[in-house]
């Protein structure tokens, strides 16, 4: 029997990257449960879909990844996050990992390494 698809919020401004998430996702156990374009986005269809993890931008418009993150893991203490940016500083990886992200990818995103990470965050 084949294990349950897991279910991913992708939550990035740039509609480029949303569907590159999504075509990385179409050979993967994962499916995609929705799209955010900010974070004020992210956090209502957090509660609305449940997913099983969130794919999430740091800088956006509006409410960035930092602060949609830390609403998310304030509603939910085992929301599983995964922040991708290209931001590389050493100060906002920090940031993202206090704000409840368990992982940190920078972009240019490999596929299998996020893939990698995004298994990791679901066991």
């Amino acid at each position: 029997m084949a294990a349950k698809e897991k279910r991913v919020l992708i939550v990035d401004d740039a509609p480029f990257n949303r569907r590159f998430f999504k075509d990385i996702m179409k050979k993967s156990p994962f499916q995609v449960a929705g799209e955010a374009a900010n974070g004020t986005d992210a956090v209502r269809m957090y509660i609305e879909l449940q997913p099983d993890l969130v794919l999430m931008d740091i800088m956006m418009p509006g409410q960035d990844g930092i602060e949609a993150s830390k609403r998310i893991v304030s509603l939910d203490p085992n929301a599983r996050i995964i922040m991708c940016s290209t931001v590389s500083q050493e100060s906002k990886i920090i940031e993202a990992l206090q704000a409840g992200a368990l992982d940190f990818i920078i972009k240019p995103i490999i596929p299998a390494k996020l893939l990698e990470a995004m298994q990791k965050v679901c066991q």
